[in-house]
């Protein structure tokens, strides 16, 4: 998670590994969402041109602590918003590489387990 649940931080300014400047918070209070937005200002318009299915919009509130992401939802948010407004961030780095047993477990036999692959354990 971004922050801890419950706060009201708002969005933190990070760079991405592609050396975007976003935005990330945990947005929602039940079942929130970590977004990472780009952080340049956009137009609702122009911010909703670029929405796709899995691409949401973002408004962008200004708070005591910076900014504040907001749900885009279509029959409460105004379509002429005057706020800046963001897009999800699609980043351009490449893929980290993948180790071929994990994570820096190169030339080590995986570990046999009591559980079925990909079942978490308690350990």
């Amino acid at each position: 998670m971004t922050r801890p649940p419950g706060s009201n931080g708002g969005a933190r300014r990070e760079r991405c590994r592609c050396g975007r400047t976003v935005l990330r918070q945990l947005v929602g209070n039940r079942a929130a969402l970590d977004v990472t937005a780009d952080a340049d200002p956009l137009s609702a318009a122009a911010a909703a041109e670029l929405r796709e299915p899995n691409r949401l919009d973002w408004c962008v509130r200004q708070r005591k602590g910076g900014p504040d992401l907001a749900w885009v939802d279509r029959r409460n948010h105004p379509a002429d918003c005057d706020r800046p407004h963001v897009i999800d961030h699609k980043c351009t780095a490449p893929a980290p590489a993948a180790h071929a047993h994990g994570r820096g477990q190169q030339g080590r036999r995986p570990r046999n387990t009591s559980v079925p692959e990909g079942q978490l354990t308690l350990g």
